[in-house]
């Protein structure tokens, strides 16, 4: 685990928080897999301050394909006792952004990639390295177009997102939503004139609120999740400049979060049809009123059956036959939807140690997810 917990250091010394540039964290990157033999496609985002990387080693047919996220969280409103940005360690435990979300799964993968350099490759080892994950799986999505024609068909992915090594079969799906709100603007000492944006608004939240509930009551259900049913979340309501003006426009922001057995295009009518008609009772007044949604980003769920030959697969190689389910999005089903087999495995807690101040991962981890990883080129080596 030595190489592992080196190239941790260097890779928990990059900033490379989403909302920054991840250029040096992926040169780096590179200089380590050039160095070892990897066939190696750089893929800039459009403004050129971030970047995609797929390294290949081997022959092109079948593998074995890992792939991981640089980008991590912020620091800033956390109350940290350690430099976040400095790899330190305590007893069995190493401290630093990223640990665990993921930095400590790019380590194994930069680890298995030093190993598969010396090795007879029967089948390819395959990786990827994406950004902007954790604002919504944004970059692997403008990877996409190039990505594809480079992956080929492997016959196994593994996305390392923490799972306590665990072999996760399912993640829910999401999508934002911008929902803005046109009324009428007019001076507060008329206000019942006016027809006020905000009203339109809340009165859409309360809509927002009577879907959950029909979820959670009736709709369909996956007790492998913490919460079972297709949820809807308002994360921001902002509207009005002044408080003596009747505000002419507002927003609201919100996602819903969908299980696989709930089709997500019938959540956006069901939440199309709730905004015409909370616009409708408006209209008598003011026929302009009315509220344009725009679904801005959106990624994939993940839902393997736990029979599947891949779960198989990764719970021999993990050595671990806990099969799970996990609350929070990866980008697992993108690949999944490639027709790649595809389950998410790694180390470290989300809920105990990923987004935290004092982000940590312990080296028996660190070390299950080496073995792991070793065990995964042994599969694809002569």
């Amino acid at each position: 685990m030595t190489l592992t917990l080196e190239t941790l250091e260097k890779l928990i010394g990059f900033n490379s928080v989403s909302a920054r540039s991840n250029l040096d964290i992926i040169a780096f990157i590179e200089d380590f897999l050039q160095t070892r033999g990897f066939r190696l496609t750089r893929i800039p985002d459009a403004s050129g301050q971030k970047a995609g990387l797929f390294a290949e080693i081997g022959p092109s047919e079948g593998g074995a394909l890992l792939s991981g996220h640089t980008d991590v969280v912020p620091t800033e409103g956390q109350n940290w006792t350690k430099d976040p940005f400095r790899l330190s360690r305590e007893e069995d435990r190493v401290y630093g952004r990223g640990t665990t979300d993921m930095k400590g799964y790019l380590a194994a993968m930069l680890t298995v990639a030093d190993a598969a350099a010396s090795r007879d490759l029967k089948e390819p080892l395959k990786l990827v390295f994406s950004y902007d994950e954790e604002i919504g799986c944004v970059g692997i999505q403008h990877m996409l177009p190039a990505l594809k024609p480079l992956l080929g068909a492997p016959r196994m992915c593994l996305v390392g997102e923490p799972t306590e090594m665990q072999v996760a079969v399912g993640h829910k799906g999401k999508a934002a939503i911008r929902a803005r709100c046109f009324g009428q603007n007019g001076h507060s000492a008329l206000a019942p004139m006016f027809v006020n944006a905000l009203h339109l608004a809340t009165d859409f939240v309360a809509e927002l609120r009577h879907i959950q509930a029909e979820y959670a009551q009736n709709g369909r259900q996956d007790a492998a999740y913490s919460i079972p049913y297709t949820t809807l979340h308002v994360g921001k309501l902002s509207g009005g400049m002044a408080l003596n003006i009747v505000p002419d426009s507002a927003e609201v922001v919100f996602e819903y979060r969908h299980l696989a057995a709930d089709d997500p295009e019938d959540i956006m009518d069901r939440i199309a049809r709730a905004a015409e008609a909370v616009a409708r009772k408006y209209r008598p007044d003011f026929p302009q009123a009315h509220i344009v949604l725009d679904r801005y980003n959106a990624y994939p769920g993940l839902d393997v059956s736990q029979d599947a030959r891949i779960a198989g697969i990764a719970q021999r190689l993990a050595e671990n036959q806990s099969i799970t389910k996990v609350a929070f999005g990866t980008e697992a089903g993108f690949f999944s939807n490639l027709g790649i087999e595809t389950v998410v495995c790694g180390p470290g807690s989300m809920a105990g140690q990923g987004h935290k101040p004092d982000e940590y991962i312990t080296l028996d981890q660190l070390d299950a997810c080496d073995r792991m990883l070793m065990r995964t080129l042994d599969e694809i080596s002569q």
